[in-house]
């Protein structure tokens, strides 16, 4: 008797185990400006050097920034070829569309391309990708410029989420953990990439969130490989997603906010606050998750690691306060903070991948015999963005795993 199409969806193959992080790859552009220098490379790329009040206040922001450098794709030849760029009340948003639409996916297939190489195994064999940007709306989107960019099959199932902010990158994971699970030899490719070209402005009196952004904000682009039930030796787990969790902290809908306007991408957030709004929320959040577990509070300094989203350097001074953490547990966020600034959903997947070289650099090892690869490390992944929205996730980290040392 022939089985209806339901009864075969219901005989798919679920993973035996859960899904689990395989290979990260990182990627920037090549135009890298330290922190120090941006105030004077910032007004005179904008003309703007008679406003000095404003650019003491940048200089200022610069010095609070806890960053030291950061990457860029804009130069001053594109934005002199874009005056229009420099004011916010022109219309820019086509013309930065138009540059981003290639810019992008370039960018996110550097890192994937990374990624696939350290995962070791065909981009033919990846079944499912998962793509996150702030910076574009388009239909066909870098979904789908990827497939030919990096030689994926044209069958790949494509998921595409526009405009998640900050939480982006780990709320790709989490949708990734649902597809590597719930199909059994899925291998899923997720990446995040942002270019802070759709909001970069000229300085304007009246008009701080404009500075704010050309301080804090980065570009960059992360991609993970996830698949469950890994083939070792071929496969080398890094990090297992144990659990994944989405939480919206209540009247924070006007905290943070991001919306397309005809000059670029706009927004606002009541930045002095949120170290307060977040933090103050997170250990219900990293409580229910592990209740959920069965496993009642545990020791936040002696049980887990932690990759937390960079968002701003406030947002980690009140974490090691609330949570009286000792100076290592953030040390691989603020590394990252330092090295990149913030690149909205791309940081905490650059937090992970600096996770796994300070764990690697740890035990003292390259590379584990199959026999060494155990799970029994536990850690918090979270990021947080526009809502205000908190994801969590339950880590656990195959010890003396292997490391690229070239991302």
């Amino acid at each position: 008797m022939r089985r209806s199409a339901a009864e075969i969806r219901r005989r798919v193959p679920r993973a035996d185990g859960p899904a689990a992080v395989l290979a990260i790859g990182t990627a920037n552009p090549e135009t890298c400006i330290s922190q120090d220098a941006y105030p004077d490379y910032y007004f005179h790329l904008t003309k703007s050097e008679h406003h000095k009040e404003l650019k003491d206040k940048v200089k200022r922001l610069c010095d609070r920034s806890g960053t030291n450098r950061r990457f860029f794709y804009h130069d001053d030849a594109l934005l002199n070829a874009h005056p229009e760029f420099l004011d916010r009340a022109s219309p820019s948003l086509d013309a930065r569309l138009d540059i981003v639409k290639t810019a992008v996916p370039e960018l996110a297939a550097a890192a994937c391309q990374k990624a696939i190489a350290e995962w070791g195994r065909p981009a033919a064999d990846i079944t499912h990708l998962v793509v996150t940007t702030n910076s574009g709306a388009h239909i066909p989107g870098v979904d789908f410029r990827l497939v030919h960019l990096l030689g994926l099959r044209p069958s790949v199932r494509r998921s595409m989420l526009y405009l998640n902010g900050c939480f982006a990158g780990a709320a790709a994971l989490r949708l990734a953990k649902d597809l590597a699970e719930n199909n059994r030899g899925a291998r899923v490719l997720v990446v995040c990439a942002e270019l802070t070209l759709m909001f970069f402005a000229g300085p304007q009196d009246g008009h701080h969130q404009t500075l704010v952004n050309q301080v804090f904000f980065g570009d960059g682009a992360a991609a993970v490989v996830l698949g469950a039930d890994p083939i070792v030796p071929v496969e080398l787990p890094i990090f297992e997603i144990v659990s994944a969790a989405q939480t919206i902290i209540p009247d924070t809908e006007e905290a943070i906010l991001m919306h397309l306007t005809k000059a670029g991408l706009g927004g606002s957030s009541a930045h002095s606050q949120l170290p307060v709004i977040i933090v103050d929320n997170v250990e219900r959040c990293l409580v229910d998750a592990f209740s959920e577990l069965g496993i009642d509070h545990p020791k936040w300094n002696d049980d887990l690691f932690w990759v937390v989203h960079p968002g701003m350097v406030g947002i980690l001074d009140r974490m090691d306060k609330v949570f009286q953490l000792q100076p290592e547990k953030l040390a691989a966020s603020r590394r990252v903070l330092c090295d990149y600034g913030n690149m909205f959903g791309a940081t905490v997947l650059f937090v992970l991948d600096e996770m796994r070289r300070q764990r690697a650099l740890q035990a003292g090892a390259p590379r584990p015999r199959q026999e060494d690869l155990k799970l029994d490390d536990w850690g918090v992944l979270m990021a947080f963005g526009p809502g205000v929205t908190v994801e969590t996730m339950l880590l656990r980290a195959a010890t003396n795993n292997t490391i690229s040392q070239e991302n």
